[in-house]
């Protein structure tokens, strides 16, 4: 039996690679494990900001295995225990679910994510992301 790489799987790790690599040099980080972390953490807590509606938007714009940490253990029928939707609510969580390790400067990590996010994404849907988002944690994403 002869194995095939199927050309869809092998492009969208290489995608995900450069996502990770990218926010690793943004950061200053050496740790892809820990730059993964975050990405997960602030893909989380992002999706159960937003509404139904805009989460299937976004995660139509991103690569395929980006998409699926968006989605990992995602149960929306549960997002909207979510009642305040602060900025400090937002990086709490996002500390919570990176670990034991601390996060250092919780702004500067996810301001990063969002900046990843912000550049491979189309300018309309940034916006809509953007605006969704209470305006202290709108402060975190790029604006243009």
């Amino acid at each position: 039996m002869s194995h095939t790489t199927i050309s869809t799987f092998t492009q969208s790790a290489q995608q995900a690679q450069h996502w990770v690599n990218e926010l690793s040099e943004d950061l200053g980080w050496t740790s892809e494990r820990n730059t993964y972390r975050l990405l997960r953490a602030v893909l989380h807590a992002l999706r159960d900001w937003l509404t139904l509606e805009e989460v299937a938007d976004l995660s139509a714009q991103l690569p395929m295995l980006i998409r699926g940490m968006l989605f990992e253990n995602w149960r929306p029928s549960l997002i909207w225990q979510v009642t305040d939707r602060s900025k400090d609510d937002f990086t709490m969580r996002v500390e919570k679910e990176f670990g034991n390790e601390a996060l250092g400067d919780p702004d500067k990590a996810v301001a990063a994510v969002f900046r990843l996010i912000d550049k491979h994404i189309s300018p309309g849907e940034a916006r809509q992301v953007r605006g969704e988002l209470r305006k202290s944690l709108q402060g975190l994403w790029p604006s243009h």
